[in-house]
């Protein structure tokens, strides 16, 4: 007895099965596309790495703003170098950094942050009245940053890089760089992380005000809307959550 059974030819079979499995393709495409891609400074306090658990005045912020935008996130603590060249190709959508030259031609900006004093530092019993009396003086100085232009170009100023400000603060201590440089908040923090408080430094010398900004690459705007991120920024702001995340890092909204 021959088989009755109805079989279709093979180039048949395959465009019916590529017809039922495209919808399902195109979605998951189209949800890694939605994904914000996001990078926080490796800095205390505002991108904390911690056994089982990543966290930071930015980290938090960062992912409060995705969510109130309607965007899943993946969030990395990564240092300045690694999120510079990663918002330039793209491959980091949204970061809150201050301004630098080398990203204006790359980036569009979201919305500022309150701003944060850059000061330079030593220990108790040195108090620092001017960038002349660097001169001849190590400063500690955070790989990547900028953060004065006048202090960068000083070559009689040197500059030994440090990781981070716990490496910074640990080298005042131990007297290997003669005062730090950096927003007093991670400077603080990190004096804080090593058990010591602000009375470990001598009067600081502020050499900046610089205001931190939510920006996204430019690469990134063809999925990512800019509107709808300064809308949930503005939401954010409105319902205090932003003074809300700092104060439970530092413990006051100033």
């Amino acid at each position: 007895m021959t088989s009755t059974l109805f079989t279709l030819p093979p180039l048949l079979t395959v465009l019916l099965v590529s017809l039922i499995a495209a919808p399902l393709q195109a979605s998951d495409t189209q949800n890694k596309s939605d994904t914000l891609e996001i990078r926080t400074i490796d800095i205390l306090p505002y991108g904390i790495k911690s056994t089982g658990k990543t966290r930071g005045i930015y980290y938090d912020l960062a992912n409060q703003l995705a969510a109130e935008a309607g965007y899943p996130a993946r969030n990395y603590v990564a240092p300045y170098a690694r999120i510079i060249f990663e918002l330039k190709s793209g491959q980091t959508d949204m970061s809150i950094l201050f301004k630098y030259p080398e990203l204006q031609d790359h980036v569009i900006y979201i919305a500022p942050l309150a701003p944060l004093k850059t000061v330079v530092i030593a220990l108790k019993g040195t108090d620092i009245d001017s960038i002349s009396s660097l001169q001849g003086k190590t400063l500690g100085y955070l790989r990547g940053a900028k953060f004065s232009d006048a202090i960068d170009q000083d070559k009689r100023i040197k500059k030994l890089e440090t990781l981070d400000f716990l490496q910074a603060v640990k080298m005042l201590m131990f007297k290997r760089v003669d005062a730090i440089i950096g927003p007093m908040d991670p400077i603080i923090s990190a004096a804080m992380e090593l058990g010591e408080d602000q009375h470990l430094f001598g009067q600081p010398l502020t050499v900046a005000e610089r205001t931190p900004w939510v920006q996204v690459s430019k690469k990134s705007l063809d999925r990512i809307s800019a509107e709808r991120l300064t809308e949930a920024f503005g939401t954010l702001d409105d319902r205090d959550i932003i003074r809300q995340i700092r104060q439970r890092y530092l413990g006051t909204s100033d």
